[in-house]
């Protein structure tokens, strides 16, 4: 099985390190990520300038590129110069991509990419905020994820959260709720006027979801699809 490995942290990420290592115990495993962090750059490619594959040595046992794009960009780039490749794996982020910020997330987004491309995508996120965290504690439960995942083709597109301390997998829906898009106004050093974009969740901690999953320790495991349409919607407003 060959394994194109992404994130949206960058290259020099600890997560994708961990995510690397373990994807290597089933299969032949290479990297390709941003050069750079491109967090919340959601499904964004470059069009407008050409961009740079170029090979990084960070790993003793896996071959690895860098690349001054997206995380779609990268995967885009990673499946044309690999033959062959089975499963796109992009993480592990540091921090949880849950609910609604699933639609900004370039971690899913590289996921997505690959499945665009006709090979599945499984994005994996984190409650991490340090990046000196010890990995090694989620080791055991990355590897049965990736097991249980990788047993099976039948979800081609799966957002997969670890809580800080797991003691299970679960199955979950997407909670899809609202939020509180806040645009905060400051300064910068010279006085003028720049703005923070933050994000407040109004979702409920539904049963079932990806949100209440984590929340009871449960790794949580959402099948996904990139068929938008509301099919609801549009039986009520074919036309006759």
């Amino acid at each position: 099985m060959r394994i194109l490995v992404s994130n949206d942290d960058g290259v020099y990420s600890p997560g994708i390190a961990a995510l690397a290592h373990s994807a290597k115990k089933f299969g032949d495993v290479r990297v390709v990520a941003p050069d750079v962090e491109q967090s919340s750059a959601g499904h964004a490619i470059t069009a407008t300038r050409p961009v740079r594959f170029r090979p990084t040595h960070i790993f003793d046992d896996i071959e690895a590129y860098r690349v001054n794009g997206t995380p779609a960009d990268c995967v885009a780039l990673g499946i044309n110069q690999w033959d062959r490749v089975d499963v796109v794996l992009s993480g592990i982020n540091l921090g949880l991509n849950l609910g609604n910020s699933t639609w900004h997330s370039g971690t899913l987004a590289a996921a997505k990419q690959a499945v665009l491309l006709g090979i599945r995508g499984i994005a994996l996120s984190a409650p991490i905020d340090d990046e000196t965290f010890d990995f090694s504690v989620l080791g055991p439960w990355i590897d049965r994820t990736l097991e249980t995942l990788l047993a099976t083709d039948e979800a081609k597109l799966v957002n997969v959260n670890f809580p800080s301390e797991p003691q299970g997998l679960q199955w979950t829906a997407q909670a899809v709720d609202q939020y509180n898009g806040k645009v905060v106004p400051d300064e910068d050093p010279m006085g003028r006027p720049v703005f923070w974009f933050t994000v407040i969740p109004l979702e409920e901690h539904r049963e079932g979801t990806d949100l209440w999953a984590v929340e009871q320790g449960y790794v949580s495991v959402t099948p996904l699809r990139l068929d938008l349409t509301d099919y609801e919607a549009l039986k009520r407003n074919a036309f006759s």
